[in-house]
């Protein structure tokens, strides 16, 4: 069976910052739907048939989500629904909900106002087994700690090899004026940073940032009509693997490669390294980003590590591995995370990336992982022809 093709004809971002005590999430959503919007040349009124909001309560800090949507997106008295899941997740609802042929545009957005939470690991350990892990009382992220641990013990990687990923994502931000937490460190400033969990330092883990991102999906009549620099989604994949810390496969991230799998099928991709130009992969820690591009196969297991070293994932590298500073340099921005992902992708493939504008960047893949303490992630490949 054939899809039909749908591209993303428009995309709005506010900027991405550590605090926002200026504006409420309400605002955000309003200022990133509008730029979309118009970005796109679409009316929300009487352009698109339906809304796609990423958000997860616990994280909102209220229940029922869904009812503060409509109104900042143009929604009200239309088709929305809420994902509670990662915004790649929730261009994949909108991008089947255009498969469908009952909808031909589709607005997708998430926020983050993460800075408004005062004891996020409290709420995190809410996420885990309410019998065997949660009464322990620890922080949740010892959990991060052991899987690296773990991940360093299978496949030979440093801690060195890993703090490389904290130092070339944070100078990638730089050049990221949405970026948050761009900085020129050292592989010596990473190791001895102060320690997180063992043996996580500070610098190998992200922080927080605020932002919202809305993204405008059209199907391919419609796009050809809106759209002079359309995205095409090529292929999508998702996975939620094993939730029990008990159970779960630890040195290798099972979620991301069979999500990865699904997304190449659909793709046609049989020769990711090679037909694949850039990534934007999750790097809430440093070793995940060593970890997905592996579980992604755009290197074999154990490889990552020594391909940081040589440089291959640099912006002037044979696969430049998170241009925009991923979530160590931008800011981890909890659901909207893999809408930040995917947004630097269309830009890089719109040629619309300014200073980090990878040349000749034809085909794209964004994943995420929604974080401690799931085994669930995305994957999308995104191409501009």
């Amino acid at each position: 069976m054939v899809l039909p093709r749908v591209a993303i004809v428009g995309i709005g971002y506010t900027p991405f910052r550590s605090i926002t005590p200026d504006v409420s999430f309400k605002e955000m959503m309003f200022e990133a739907a509008f730029k979309a919007y118009e970005d796109a040349g679409v009316c929300a009124r009487h352009d698109i048939d339906s809304f796609v909001n990423c958000a997860e309560d616990f994280t909102e800090g209220r229940s029922i989500f869904d009812i503060h949507v409509p109104d900042n997106l143009g929604g009200v008295l239309r088709s929305v629904h809420t994902i509670c899941h990662d915004g790649i997740v929730g261009l994949i609802g909108g991008y089947m909900l255009v498969c469908t042929g009952q909808f031909s545009i589709v607005a997708v957005e998430s926020h983050s106002k993460l800075s408004n939470m005062l004891t996020p690991n409290y709420l995190v350990a809410h996420a885990t087994d309410p019998v065997l892990n949660k009464p322990l009382g620890y922080n949740p992220g010892y959990i991060a700690g052991m899987e690296m641990n773990r991940y360093l013990y299978e496949t030979g990687t440093t801690k060195e090899q890993c703090a490389l990923v904290s130092v070339k994502n944070k100078r990638n931000a730089l050049d990221n004026h949405l970026a948050s937490y761009g900085d020129r460190i050292t592989v010596e400033d990473v190791l001895h940073s102060e320690m997180a969990f063992s043996p996580l330092s500070s610098l190998d883990t992200s922080a927080t940032a605020d932002g919202g991102i809305v993204m405008v999906l059209a199907s391919e009549e419609k796009a050809r009509v809106l759209a002079q620099k359309p995205v095409w989604i090529r292929g999508v994949g998702w996975c939620s693997d094993s939730p029990s810390l008990e159970t779960r496969e630890w040195g290798a991230a099972v979620y991301a490669r069979l999500a990865a799998e699904m997304a190449y099928k659909q793709a046609g991709i049989r020769h990711p390294r090679k037909e694949i130009h850039l990534a934007e992969i999750d790097d809430t820690f440093s070793y995940k980003e060593l970890q997905h591009l592996e579980a992604l196969k755009l290197c074999r297991k154990g490889e990552a590590g020594a391909m940081g070293e040589e440089g291959a994932t640099e912006r002037e590298g044979e696969l430049p591995v998170n241009v925009s500073g991923g979530s160590l340099g931008v800011g981890r921005m909890g659901e909207a995370t893999g809408l930040q992902r995917t947004l630097e992708v269309v830009l890089q493939l719109r040629g619309e990336a300014g200073k980090r504008q990878v040349p000749n960047a034809r085909v794209g893949l964004a994943q995420s992982w929604r974080g401690i303490p799931t085994t669930s992630g995305a994957v999308i490949v995104l191409s501009n022809e």
